[in-house]
This record gives structure tokens, C-alpha cells and sequence, in this order.
């Protein structure tokens, strides 16, 4: 016991100090996590507004695009819904080929599909073109989500998921807050214009 207490002893005044390497390792990885948020967030921010505005601005547009097309309320229904299945039914080949080819090929493929998507559901002529574009836009979009999420995983440490993450939810209501006011405008005020309806010219802007 007397040699046990004597170590404890010798132990209590023993200081430990961190290597001068170890110091300069943690400081470049603060650094480089700082630079990771400082540079991908943003972006990744505004995929994810730029995807919430793509699929609900159909709502926006029902304002006058139901009349134009002849859409009835059961017709509506039927493309705004469509496009849950073709997101659904292809969440999980998207994630398998997003694994394979790598993350940020595989989200730029899918912001790029889902842009010429987007745009070419301005010439919808009715129920039927209207409903195969929401269909292929949800398809475009699948994997989208889980894809960013596995994507920030790769570059932040567990630590600093919670943070990132938060911001990458930002898009949700920003979304509400950027989108609406800007789709009352164009409905407003670009009937006509080139030609076009005003709900044709929300899905190419």
C-alpha cells in the first residue's frame, strides 16, 4: 500500500502537456472544418432552397396554370402527387449510384436534371405531359436529400453534424419566405411577356 501511495503521489504532480505536433495538428483541423463550413454550407443551402422552390412552386402556378391547361381539382391532384412516387421508387438506386460515382458528381447530375425538368414543365400542354414531368422531376430529385446528408458527413466530424445540419434545414422555411413573394411577382407581372403565360415563365426562372 505504501508503494501504491507513494505512486499516486508522484502521479499527482506530474502535468501533461500536449505534444507540440498535436497542438498544430488540432489547430489545422479546426482550420480546415472552419474553411469546409465557410465554403460548402452555403451551396449546399442553396441546392436544397433551390430543390423546396422547384417542387412546391406547382401550387404558385395552379393560380392561373389550371385554367390554361383545362386542369380540373382531381387532374392537379393526380401530377402534384406523382411526383412523391417517382422520388420515392427511385431513393434508393439514386443513393447506390451517388455511393458509386461519388457525391459531387452525383448532385451535380441531379441539380442539372431536375433544372431542364423544372423548365420544361412550362410547356406542359396537359394532365398528361404535366403529370410525366412531375413524375421525372421527382425521380431528377431522388436521392437528393439523403445525398447531401451523406456528403456533409464526409467532411465534418460527428461534433459538428448538429451544426451543419441545422443550417442545411435553413432551406425549408427560407424557401417559403424567398419563394413566395418573388412567385406573386412574376404571376403579376409576366403575363405575356416573350409570348408566354406567367405561370410558364415561374418554372424558367
Amino acid at each position: 500500500m505504501k508503494h501504491v501511495e507513494e505512486f499516486d503521489s508522484t502521479l499527482a504532480g506530474v502535468s501533461v502537456t500536449p505534444e507540440p505536433g498535436q497542438t498544430e495538428i488540432s489547430s489545422l483541423a479546426r482550420g480546415a472544418i472552419k474553411k469546409a463550413k465557410f465554403r460548402l454550407m452555403p451551396l449546399i443551402l442553396l441546392m436544397y432552397l433551390l430543390a423546396f422552390i422547384d417542387r412546391s412552386n406547382i401550387g404558385m402556378a395552379a393560380l392561373t396554370m389550371n385554367q390554361s391547361l383545362g386542369l380540373t381539382p382531381e387532374h392537379f391532384g393526380f401530377a402534384v402527387g406523382i411526383f412523391s412516387f417517382g422520388y420515392i421508387l427511385f431513393e434508393i438506386p439514386s443513393n447506390v449510384l451517388l455511393e458509386r460515382y461519388g457525391a459531387r458528381f452525383w448532385l451535380a447530375r441531379i441539380m442539372i436534371t431536375w433544372g431542364i425538368i423544372s423548365m420544361a414543365m412550362a410547356f406542359a400542354q396537359g394532365v398528361v405531359t404535366l403529370s410525366i414531368l412531375r413524375f421525372l422531376l421527382g425521380v431528377a430529385e431522388a436521392g437528393l436529400a439523403p445525398g447531401i446528408v451523406f456528403y456533409l458527413t464526409t467532411w465534418f466530424p460527428k461534433k459538428e453534424l448538429a451544426k451543419v445540419f441545422s443550417i442545411y434545414y435553413l432551406g425549408v422555411p427560407l424557401a417559403a419566405i424567398i419563394a413566395n413573394p418573388i412567385s406573386g411577382y412574376i404571376l403579376d407581372n409576366f403575363h405575356n411577356v416573350g409570348g408566354l403565360e406567367s405561370w410558364q415563365w415561374l418554372f424558367l426562372i
